[in-house]
């Protein structure tokens, strides 16, 4: 075996983690710095926050280290660095200069890209905002951890116009911050960790994140790194909210939300683009220790999407999806979220994508009929929006999954899926052929089947949450002795959504079954009928047709049906007034559904 590399000259060899380490020293304490990956590649500097030490970084920067130089240090009072003699070199203006210290150390002659979490990013800001940050920093990935000067004018626009919506967050803001008052407490803060915090922090993690026990986190100094660590609160909170001061910058700043941050909520980001022109928006599903230690994947791919696109001009279609201003609470609340919806060559399906386009999403569109489905974007870009027309059958899994790569790879991965497509077939169980039963479970059940997976697992994996939404049919509990093959296709599609449902709960990705019932789209053009010739196959498709034209209940309704689901997480919706009476029966009276069923009636 070829010996390790000798650490370059000046530096030692970290015991814990094996990495190349150094010391930089700034106002007299000095720091421990951690590098790793090629030396030639761009430099990203993560800065951890409390009560952590640089071990938190370990799964990013793993990944980071195959295509970038990464660095990372243990903060002042943390791990293996120094401790100021008392809470005033705590301050912000010096743990920023620690930081520019750090940069001036490992990259003296080109601007770093800098990821900050928790307190990290808020000492982060500090750098970014003063006027050396544009000469000395690249581009910042903001993680949980907002400038505090900022968050000063949020509260104040908030106080001096309290309107129902500010007051809410206000409350819910300071509900989140119940620690920040307690940190404050001379005696029970520190004490706190001292008798048992300390030692059950991981405990703590596992139960309220599911963060998972590893060697190096938490750390063995977490006790006395904790205990100092409260002069961040003390030394910065209170006079920069209550004497908030004008920082603006120019760097390119990436701001990840996490979605289930119990102490940092999402508004208070909102207005950010007034100090932070350049500013791009994303989320993670995940919560506040979580999205480092179990999403270290996606935060890294973020941040390398984020550093390629600064570096050199390119950009993936998730990162320009990121790239817009805030907009107007209450307009297009699909705006920035990218919708695919197979079976959009009309009916459900088109009008499903038309409503999209009207709440402000971009759309990758898909059907059999090509033509059709080019009119369905070409209605949607009238919107303003982009729709992009794919032939695809979704009966075909292997077709599925290189469409689902060819649009994660030229779109972005969907925000949301709706797996529309379907076929419909009359039949009694004895009269239904072989042939039959595989037309209509090929496209009715494996159709969603493709699509939850090729999608669902690039959305899993993606980490940032998103919806898929399968049509399922109120034929799912009506029973009838007509309907043999398509009732069970869709009373499999609703027992599969139940099932991934409760599978994709952890990963944020919702999963919602639309149960239409009689609704006037061109379905019954396409239905095929056990047991008959062309001529009375044509007769009966021209007879349910006039009946669903009578019943007039337009597609259009389905499509507002699917947008409420999705906008407010619902996950069973029967659609017309007979598929809801048909499934309040289905559960007082399963003994009357099943006597209309042998009449053909269910």
């Amino acid at each position: 075996m070829t010996a390790p590399a000798a650490p370059p000259a000046g530096r030692v060899v970290d015991a814990v983690g094996g990495l190349p380490t150094r010391t930089v020293v700034s106002a007299g304490v000095s720091l421990a710095v951690y590098e790793q990956g090629p030396q030639d590649r761009p430099l990203v500097l993560l800065v951890h926050g409390y009560p952590d030490t640089h071990h938190v970084w370990d799964e990013v920067a793993a990944d980071l280290e195959r295509d970038h130089r990464v660095v990372r240090y243990d903060v002042r009072g943390a791990g293996a660095s120094g401790a100021p003699a008392n809470r005033y070199g705590y301050r912000l203006e010096q743990l920023a200069a620690d930081l520019f210290a750090v940069l001036a150390a490992v990259a003296p002659d080109r601007p770093a890209h800098v990821l900050g979490h928790d307190w990290g990013s808020i000492q982060a800001w500090e750098a970014v905002t003063d006027r050396a940050g544009p000469r000395r920093i690249a581009s910042y990935t903001s993680i949980s951890g907002p400038c505090l000067d900022h968050v000063g004018h949020w509260a104040r626009s908030r106080f001096a116009r309290p309107t129902p919506r500010h007051v809410r967050q206000l409350a819910a803001q300071s509900v989140r911050s119940w620690y920040i008052t307690a940190f404050h407490l001379p005696v029970l803060a520190p004490a706190t960790w001292k008798l048992g915090l300390a030692a059950n922090w991981g405990r703590v993690l596992a139960r309220a994140e599911g963060i998972r026990p590893r060697a190096d986190h938490p750390q063995p100094t977490l006790g006395a790194d904790a205990v100092r660590g409260i002069a961040l609160y003390r030394a910065n909170m209170l006079p920069r909210m209550l004497l908030p001061g004008r920082r603006e910058t120019t760097v390119p700043v990436q701001l990840i939300t996490l979605t289930g941050d119990r102490y940092v909520g999402a508004a208070l980001s909102e207005g950010l683009e007034r100090w932070a022109p350049e500013l791009w928006r994303r989320s993670i599903t995940a919560g506040h220790w979580s999205a480092l230690l179990e999403k270290g994947p996606t935060v890294a791919g973020m941040t390398r999407e984020f550093v390629d696109h600064i570096e050199h001009g390119t950009a993936t279609p998730a990162l320009d999806l990121a790239r817009h201003r805030e907009r107007p609470v209450g307009k297009d609340p699909f705006a920035g979220r990218l919708a695919l919806v197979t079976g959009a060559g009309g009916g459900i399906g088109r009008a499903t994508a038309v409503a999209f386009a009207e709440q402000g999403a971009d759309l990758v569109l898909c059907d059999l009929n090509l033509p059709a489905v080019e009119r369905t974007a070409e209605l949607a870009r009238l919107y303003g929006r982009t729709a992009h027309a794919y032939r695809v059958d979704v009966a075909d899994g292997a077709a599925m999954d290189a469409f689902a790569t060819r649009v994660a790879h030229a779109h972005g991965v969907p925000d949301i899926v709706v797996n529309n497509a379907g076929v419909g077939h009359s039949g009694t169980f004895l009269a239904t052929t072989s042939a039959e039963w595989k037309r209509v479970l090929d496209v009715n059940l494996w159709g969603v089947i493709h699509g939850c997976r090729a999608f669902g697992t690039l959305m899993a994996e993606r980490g940032t949450g998103g919806h898929i939404v399968n049509l399922a049919s109120a034929a799912a509990y009506t029973p009838s002795k007509l309907l043999a093959a398509y009732a069970t296709s869709k009373a499999a599609v609703a027992m599969l959504s139940d099932c991934l449902r409760a599978e994709l709960a952890g990963s944020c990705v919702r999963v919602s079954t639309i149960h239409p019932g009689i609704v006037n789209t061109g379905i019954t053009r396409g239905t095929t009928f056990s047991g008959t010739d062309d001529a009375e196959q044509d007769a009966r498709r021209e007879r349910f047709s006039r009946l669903y034209a009578r019943r007039n209940y337009p597609p259009d309704k389905v499509a507002d049906h699917i947008v409420h689901a999705i906008r407010r997480h619902r996950p069973v919706v029967p659609v017309t007034p007979e598929a809801r009476l048909g499934r309040l029966m289905s559960r007082l009276s399963p003994a009357t559904m099943r006597a209309l069923a042998r009449v053909g009636m269910g």
